[in-house]
C-alpha cells in the first residue's frame, strides 16, 4: 500500500468523500496532504455534528462543508513548498484543479478569506476547522461562527469555545498522526 493509500485508508479518522479522495488519488497528492485533508474534513464533521444538535435551526450544506474540508488545500500538491512554510499560491492553483467540482471548488479559495463580509456559513467552518484541528484558536473568526448559533451573543460564544476547547484538546494526536506522513 503506498503513503498516499495509507493516508486515506488508515483506520481512526473518517473516509473522505469519495469524490475528494478520487481527485487526491488523480492528481497524486502528497500523502502529508492527503493526512492533513482527512483531519480537517474529521474535525469540520465534528463541528457538523454538534451544531446539528446546538443550532439546529442553521441550514448548512453538509456535503459542501464536508468535500470544502476535503479539498482545500488540494492546489498544495502542485506547490508542495506550502506544506512546509506560507504562501498562498495553492488556493488559486486549488480552485483550478476543481474547476469541474463547480461551486465547490470555491473552498480552495474561501478557506483563507474567512474576513470577507459575504463568507458563508459552510466557508465559516470549513476555515474553523483548519485552524482548530492543530489547536489553533482565531477569536475574530470563532466570534462570526458564534454569531450563527443565535441567541444571547457572549453565551453562544461560551458554548462554541466549550466545543472548540474540546476539539483542540485532540490536536497533540492529529498533529502527530500528520506528521508521520511524508510530503
Amino acid at each position: 500500500m503506498t503513503d498516499l493509500e495509507r493516508a486515506l485508508a488508515e483506520p481512526g479518522l473518517r473516509p473522505l468523500p469519495a469524490e475528494a479522495a478520487a481527485v487526491l488519488r488523480r492528481v497524486d497528492a502528497p500523502p502529508r496532504l492527503a493526512a492533513h485533508l482527512r483531519l480537517v474534513h474529521d474535525v469540520a464533521a465534528q463541528l457538523l455534528d454538534w451544531l446539528a444538535v446546538a443550532a439546529p435551526h442553521l441550514s448548512l450544506d453538509r456535503e459542501a462543508v464536508l468535500f470544502g474540508a476535503a479539498t482545500h488545500d488540494i492546489g498544495k500538491t502542485l506547490h508542495p513548498e506550502e506544506l512546509r512554510g506560507p504562501g498562498s499560491a495553492h488556493e488559486v492553483a486549488g480552485t483550478e484543479m476543481l474547476r469541474e467540482h463547480g461551486d465547490l471548488a470555491r473552498f480552495a479559495v474561501t478557506h483563507a478569506r474567512w474576513e470577507r463580509p459575504d463568507a458563508t456559513p459552510e466557508e465559516l467552518l470549513v476555515t474553523l476547522a483548519d485552524k482548530v484541528w492543530k489547536g489553533k484558536r482565531v477569536e475574530g473568526l470563532e466570534r462570526r461562527v458564534a454569531d450563527l448559533l443565535g441567541g444571547e451573543p457572549w453565551e453562544a460564544f461560551m458554548t462554541l469555545d466549550d466545543e472548540l476547547t474540546r476539539i483542540a484538546g485532540d490536536a497533540d494526536t492529529r498533529l502527530a498522526f500528520q506528521a508521520t506522513y511524508p510530503i
